[in-house]
């Protein structure tokens, strides 16, 4: 897609037309050629701020995909790392780029983990969640954090209304709608269902204390709002209400 090294029209057609799983399987070879790998320059502005916020010990990758987000948790964390996806094709190209970490298959609705991490992160996996799933989701990674563990991740501020990119993403979600409606399995991805008012009601109702940061180095919009804040979700510690 877009380079000779990312996959072919064809290829992205029978992706989605497979479930998530599967279709994040046949793509896990070509995936980090595709404009969907989560860019250098947001990771590198995520860990950035990210260290203001530690120091953290362990640290856990939800939805690692192929990996890039384990190279913002090896940068400030001083302990092990830890990745979690339900595609095994994807968790094989992370284990060839980060062979000491460690990697377990799973889905993000039903982590297999006790409380033993520092800081939870992910990157571009929230639009395969519909909203009621959502709660789940963070349950779970409440779940996974020891006491006063924080989770956090980058978003964006939403297009302006009108504006080219928001016709798009509006146009890709509605033909996602058609193709779920019409054929299965289904393949969960939307752009436009994982906004901030509602997210941050969800975490509050899960038990995470939640703050917003701006994540400096992506600058800020005309009105001054920034580009992109980071969700900083933190679990509350012993004997705090």
């Amino acid at each position: 897609m877009f380079t000779p090294q990312g996959p072919s029209l064809r290829e992205l057609t029978v992706q989605a037309l497979s479930s998530v799983e599967h279709g994040y399987d046949l793509l896990a070879d070509k995936f980090d050629a595709t404009p969907f790998r989560t860019s250098d320059r947001l990771l590198t502005a995520v860990a950035d701020t990210l260290e203001t916020l530690g120091p953290f010990d362990s640290g856990l990758d939800v939805c690692c995909g192929t990996g890039a987000g384990l190279g913002v948790l090896r940068s400030v964390c001083a302990g092990r790392v830890t990745g979690v996806d339900f595609s095994t094709g994807m968790l094989a190209r992370a284990r060839d780029a980060h062979p000491t970490a460690d990697l377990v298959r799973a889905d993000a609705l039903a982590l297999p983990f006790a409380p033993v991490f520092d800081l939870a992160v992910s990157f571009g996996a929230f639009g395969h969640f519909l909203p009621a799933d959502q709660r789940t989701l963070f349950a779970q990674v409440h779940a996974a954090l020891r006491p006063g563990g924080t989770f956090a991740f980058p978003l964006p501020a939403p297009p302006p209304v009108g504006s080219r990119l928001y016709w798009t993403l509006w146009g890709f979600d509605a033909a996602m709608r058609l193709r779920n409606a019409v054929w299965r399995p289904p393949f969960v991805m939307y752009y436009r269902t994982f906004r901030l008012a509602d997210v941050r009601a969800r975490l509050e109702e899960t038990g995470f204390e939640v703050t917003l940061t701006p994540i400096e180095p992506l600058g800020r919009r005309a009105d001054g709002s920034p580009h992109c804040r980071l969700v900083v979700a933190r679990k509350r510690g012993r004997g705090e209400a």
